[in-house]
């Protein structure tokens, strides 16, 4: 059954839910998913009768699980230390339920459970269930919650809904998204969806619509007559890190640019939607990635970049190659560095150019979006002796959130000497050190049922309809890879990309 429209979150507080975490003995939960609620009930947004159930195969008791998230709080929340008390009211609403991913019984007994914590805290048949788990698992975990009515809503309870919020990778290629959704949607309803990128939940990410549609000095240059180019770029500064296995079958291409920087690159170029109703904002940015042209088999040779990083040095430290990462094979043509070239075909953007790269054992860690203007008419100031740089407004994601404009100033002294200087607005310095963690931001829009920061069906599918042509002819071995010592900016290859056409890429600060 469809919900009713989203609407924008409040700080008012939530109605009592219960969140059921799939995979709660991984990673994920411990490091984000229980210190963002932990954090979002210190902040009052969460009701104290929130429920948190969490699924996995491990035997565990209740006690078990709730010390081994107050550990998870302890070491990674933002807010610390842990307030006894809040722990102790938090802690009573934990619980742990043992079930494989594959056994239907798991889904009967834990649709009971639920039922008798609904009844016990008030929670009126509101569930959030959130796939932390593989990929591979979550088509099982879907069906056998269809098949135990657990995505089943009473018709005459208008307080209840089900969300369920799935991790990336979403699908591996366009076929397999497209195979996953249509299993997603024989028990959910689209708008019951919430496939999640935590690149949305950063300060940065959300605030570019601000900047754009709330400040009238941008948006009348935001278009082919004044931007050169854009620059995306998300460059982490260590290698595999024991994900091995899982990334040797996916690469940087559909781990990183098919998901993280295509929603940025959304974001950029989308036009202004008729509201800031979730589908409203999701539809200008569907239209993006329709409008993105096609690759054929020479453009991909042309325009992309795709490396791998070797062994050698980092900060006077051995660093071991790609081939040498456990679970990656000796033999291995998968890409740890990809770059490339879009191209949108619309009125606003034709002509220009946006370049999209990300890699692992780069040079330094950091995500940052550029939009580079064009340079100003060489009449005055363009001189061998008074050069000037192009304009160039950057949007830093992490690890530091601001946003920074270059301009070109006069020197101080006698002579006309021309000087690029930044203009710099940090997050911290303006609003103070409180920032929501992505998770938190997130998990409560989910509660409170606003999509907006989530990716919808179709995002998904175009964005596979782009990757997937560069991925046949990377198979293919055209462009063939390239290799990267650990602690540079990857290929040289990707810095020649740009250079044929006079431009290059922006140096991240450290």
């Amino acid at each position: 059954m469809p919900e009713s429209p989203n609407i924008l979150p409040t700080t008012s507080q939530a109605k009592p839910c219960a969140i059921v975490i799939f995979g709660a003995t991984g990673d994920l939960t411990a490091r984000k998913l229980l210190p963002a609620i932990y954090n979002l009930t210190n902040d009052g947004l969460l009701h104290p009768d929130t429920v948190v159930v969490g699924f996995a195969r491990r035997p565990k008791t209740d006690d078990e699980f709730r010390q081994e998230m107050l550990k998870g709080i302890d070491a990674f929340s933002r807010s610390r230390p842990v307030d006894k008390a809040l722990w102790e009211k938090l802690a009573a609403h934990l619980f742990y339920h043992q079930s494989t991913f594959e056994d239907a019984q798991g889904y009967v007994s834990l649709a009971k459970r639920l039922g008798e914590l609904d009844k016990q805290y008030g929670l009126s048949g509101r569930r959030l269930y959130y796939l932390s788990t593989s990929p591979t698992e979550f088509s099982t975990i879907v069906g056998h919650l269809g098949e135990a009515g657990l995505g089943n809503i009473d018709p005459f309870n208008s307080q209840a809904w089900r969300r369920v919020i799935v991790e990336k990778p979403f699908g591996h290629n366009l076929k397999s998204a497209h195979e996953l959704n249509h299993q997603i949607n024989r028990v959910f309803d689209e708008s019951q969806v919430y496939r999640i990128d935590h690149y949305l939940g950063k300060q940065t990410v959300q605030n570019l619509l601000v900047f754009r549609f709330a400040n009238g000095i941008f948006e009348p240059i935001w278009n082919r007559r004044y931007v050169d180019h854009v620059q995306v770029t998300v460059a982490e500064d260590i290698g595999v890190e024991g994900r091995g296995g899982y990334f040797d079958t996916a690469g940087t291409l559909r781990d990183m640019i098919q998901n993280h920087l295509m929603q940025l690159l959304t974001l950029v170029a989308m036009e202004p939607p008729v509201s800031l109703d979730g589908d409203a904002i999701r539809d200008e940015k569907v239209r993006v990635l329709k409008s993105i042209l096609p690759y054929t088999p020479e453009q991909v040779e042309s325009l992309t970049v795709r490396g791998q990083y070797v062994r050698g040095e980092r900060n006077e430290k051995a660093v071991i190659g790609y081939l040498e990462e456990r679970g990656v094979s000796p033999h291995s043509q998968t890409e740890t560095y990809a770059c490339v070239q879009l191209a949108i075909d619309n009125w606003r953007w034709y002509g220009v150019p946006f370049y999209l790269r990300s890699g692992k054992h780069l040079k330094r860690k950091g995500s940052e979006i550029s939009i580079h203007f064009n340079r100003a008419p060489g009449v005055l100031f363009n001189t061998p002796q008074r050069g000037t740089g192009a304009n160039v407004l950057t949007l830093r994601i992490q690890p530091r959130e601001s946003i920074g404009l270059q301009i070109n100033a006069k020197r101080p002294g006698t002579s006309a000497t021309v000087t690029p200087v930044q203009m710099n607005f940090q997050y911290s310095e303006a609003f103070g050190s409180y920032s929501p963690e992505a998770y938190e931001r997130l998990l409560l829009d989910a509660i409170l049922g606003d999509s907006t920061l989530f990716i919808r069906r179709d995002e998904v599918e175009s964005a596979w309809h782009i990757i997937d042509r560069i991925e046949e002819s990377w198979s293919a071995g055209k462009p063939p890879l390239k290799f990267y010592a650990p602690g540079s900016w990857g290929p040289d290859e990707a810095d020649q990309l740009l250079r044929k056409s006079g431009r290059s890429w922006d140096e991240l600060p450290q």
